[in-house]
Parts: C-alpha cells; structure tokens; sequence
C-alpha cells in the first residue's frame, strides 16, 4: 500500500517480494599437465556457493517503498571451479535492509518471520551448492573423471512484506483530531499537520521521556466509521495499533462537524477496534489498556465540553486528560499516565532472553529417499529430494557423467524399486515431477553401480544407446 504525503513523499507497509538466490558454480573437469608428468591425476576444484538474500532489520529503514518500486532482486550467481585446484568464488550475498517490525508471509498468509529489534536477519532465499570438480569425484576406480558436477541453483520465492509499527503507546481517533499535533508537542517528531481530512497518511513515530521512563508513541492515521471493513484510510493502518501496548483514545472536543461529539466519536472507534480483533488471535486490540484524551481544551466551547463528558467516560473505569496540543496544557501529566501504563506492561513480560539464532534444519531420515509410482502404461515416475537434486547436478552432454547418475541411482536403490514395481525393459522413467522431468528408457540389462568408463567424457556401458 502506498500514500503520498508532505512533497510527493511515499509510504508504502505491504509489498509483494520476488526474490532470487544465486546459483551454485559448475564444477570443474580438468587434468594436471606439466613437463615430464603425463599423468598428474585430475586437478578441477569445486564451483562457488550461489549468494543468498537475506532481509535484515535496519533502524535507517523507515518504509518498504524501495521494493514497491523494484520488486525484483536476486543475488550473485557462484563461480565456476578451475584447474590447478582453484575453487570457483562464491557469489555474493544480497542484504535488504528492512524496517524494525516487518513481518514476512508467503502469499496465502503464513508467517515466516517476524523481525524485531536492530540486525535482527532472515535469510529468505538460500543459494545453490557448488558443483564437485573432477578432482573431488576421483575414485579407485574411476581415478581421472572426465566430468564435473553442475552448480545447484539458488531458491526462488515470492513472499509478502508487511509493515508493523513498533511503539508502545499508540494514538487513535478520527481524522483531525489532534493526534499528530499531539505527537509532536510529547515528542521531537515533525508530523505534518493541517486542518482537513487525512492528514496523516504515515505512522509518525515519536520517542517520549517521562522521569526515568522513555517510550514510544505512534500516531497511527485517522479512523473512520466502517474503516475494519475498508472505507478510508483506517484498514491499511489498523495492523501498525497490534504491537502497541496502551491504546490513547484523541477525542476532538472543538470539531465543526454537526452530529459529531466525543462520546460517539469514542464508540465508533471502539467498534472499529472490536471488528479488526478477528484476525489479531490471542492479542485482541479491545483487551488492551486505554485512556481517554480531551483534545483542544485551549478553545472556550472544547473545555466546556470536555468538562462535560469527562465524568461519562470516567464511569466508564477510563482516566481522562483534558490536553492543548496548543498550549501544551496537560500534556505532563499526559506523559506521565502513559509511562506509568507502559511500565506496568513491561513489568508483566517475562525475563528478556538474548537474542538466538533458530536452526530448523530439514528433516532428516525416518522416511523413503525416494519413491516410485506408475504412471501410465510401463512408465514410472521418480520422485524424492536426493534423485530430483542429482538430475540437477548432471551434465547430459557428457556420457561418463549421465553413467555416474545411474551409478548413483542403483545405489540408491531405485533399480530394485522399479523391478518390484513391475517395470519391463523399455519401461519409460520419469525423474522429477509430471510438469518438469526428465524421461530415461530404462534398461535392465545395462549394469549399473559398477564404473566402466571408457575415454574420458564416455562410458562403455552406453554405447549401444547413443
């Protein structure tokens, strides 16, 4: 979502991320040739890591506008292996930096992440693993390989960036009705402000001290009637009162508007409030502490009315303020109630831990490697992550590297598993899915998992199949 403001100024708190990790470097098939060492044994390195994208919380960072206008990144691809043992670069990582609160979703809604506090990271798309030279596949058998492995490429995801405001205290009423005047007499902060409808189209944030407290006050754009439901600008900006703690209701006590008065003003946003608990869970903005705001008490007709309401809303159990933005009337004892209220929130949390990095690594074991299923007439398709990751690895221009994938399948086990499967010679094998696979012609009578290369770059056991 984004809106203009001040001079063509944009903020933006919802975007669409479509990003790219690096792919891994190819591996490298090389020989060690030197004068009077004919035979100096393979000598190509491994391709380089693909570089990642990582996001990571940058207190310089005040909106996801950047990737509203480029939505689009990918990091450096790795390089690719050399002779003589010279592993290929890996690719560069890609850090983005992101506003303090920013929540990342996949596009049907579940959270990946949830980024608070300064440097706290992400990595989003991971790269792809570089290819094994030729000097890493020598073996007893095959001691000078005539191929290499393909790079691995990097993740591709498109993920959903919302924006969170972190603050302890924040500001809610209809448009107008001070709150940006308010947040900037508590605070150093330098909202905009004018006398008309949705001014404020940013959450402006303001650091506030009280004695020994200092805490932190949104003042989160106006609300309006209907707002849970999408009529203004309210629906966009309902998500950035979830970390607040405290709840500052900003009654207008000197609106020219007919049929508007605080009391009503009051419950019209406490409906609104209500409605957006639904998806809020176990943290519902309508549980949480409030107090009551009188807004513009420096105009005769204001104080006169807020003398006037003050002991409804006080029945009510609300501590009440009767404050001038203007004149700053008010305004200490004000800062006082809201960090005495933030206190007592920050009181009931339990004991901070440091800050730890979560490993989750993929499950490992427990389950089949891989698995076969018929899928037509004597065809069968593979699926499972290790011969997926395989067929990746592989270079189908090289025989010698397509005998090695079969070596590695019958190891496997995936010969046997066909057989019992059913398959006859001729049997038409998928790796991979329905959408993208590769298709082999299986061969019984070819003998897998035992080398038998001829040349290098060939392999004996093909040649009836070329």
């Amino acid at each position: 979502m984004a809106a203009g403001a001040g001079s063509g100024a944009q903020f933006v708190d919802r975007v669409v991320l479509h990003v790219a990790a690096g792919n891994g470097g190819n591996g490298c098939a090389s020989i060690h040739r030197e004068k009077f060492k004919p035979l100096g044994g393979p000598d190509g390195a491994n391709g380089g890591r693909g570089g990642d994208v990582i996001l990571e919380v940058d207190s310089n960072s005040a909106s996801l506008l950047d990737y509203h206008r480029r939505p689009h990144r990918k990091a450096a691809n790795g390089r690719q292996g050399q002779g003589g043992h010279r592993t290929g670069a890996d690719g560069g990582d890609v850090v983005l930096p992101v506003p303090d609160g920013t929540v990342v979703k996949t596009a049907d809604g579940t959270i990946l992440a949830d980024l608070v506090g300064e440097g706290t990271r992400f990595v989003i798309a991971r790269g792809g693993k570089g290819g094994l030279g030729n000097a890493a596949l020598a073996t007893a058998k095959r001691k000078a390989p005539g191929f290499a492995l393909l790079g691995e490429p990097g993740e591709a995801r498109d993920v959903v960036l919302e924006l969170k405001s972190v603050a302890d205290v924040a500001l809610v009423g209809f448009p107008s009705a001070g709150k940006s005047s308010l947040i900037a007499a508590l605070s150093a902060a330098k909202p905009k402000i004018a006398d008309y409808p949705f001014t404020t189209l940013i959450p402006n944030l303001g650091v506030v001290s009280a004695g020994d407290t200092t805490f932190t006050v949104a003042d989160v754009p106006g609300l309006i009637e209907g707002a849970s439901e999408g009529r203004g600008l309210g629906l966009e900006f309902l998500r950035h009162i979830e970390r607040s703690s405290t709840l500052a209701h900003v009654l207008d006590c000197a609106t020219p508007e007919p049929g508007r008065d605080p009391v009503s003003d009051f419950e019209v946003i406490e409906r609104e409030l209500r409605a957006y608990d639904r998806v809020l869970g176990d943290r519902p903005l309508s549980d949480r502490p409030r107090l009551v705001v009188l807004n513009k008490v420096d105009v005769p007709d204001g104080r006169d009315l807020a003398e006037m309401v003050r002991p409804e809303f006080e029945a009510r159990g609300l501590r009440v303020f009767e404050v001038s933005a203007a004149s700053h009337e008010g305004l200490r004892e004000l800062s006082f109630a809201m960090a005495e209220m933030v206190e007592a929130h920050r009181a009931s949390l339990p004991p901070v831990e440091p800050t730890r990095l979560v490993i989750r690594p993929e499950p490992v074991g427990g389950g089949a490697e891989f698995e076969v299923r018929p899928a037509g007439d004597n065809t069968y398709l593979i699926t499972g992550e290790k011969p997926v990751r395989w067929l990746r690895q592989t270079d189908f221009s090289n025989e010698e590297a397509v005998g090695y994938l079969a070596d590695r399948l019958a190891r496997l086990g995936v010969e046997e598993a066909l057989a019992e499967a059913g398959a006859s010679a001729g049997a038409t094998v998928m790796i991979g899915t329905h959408e993208e696979s590769v298709v082999f012609d299986w061969e019984p009578e070819v003998v897998a998992g035992e080398a038998a290369p001829g040349p290098r770059g060939t392999d004996r056991r093909l040649d009836g199949y070329r």
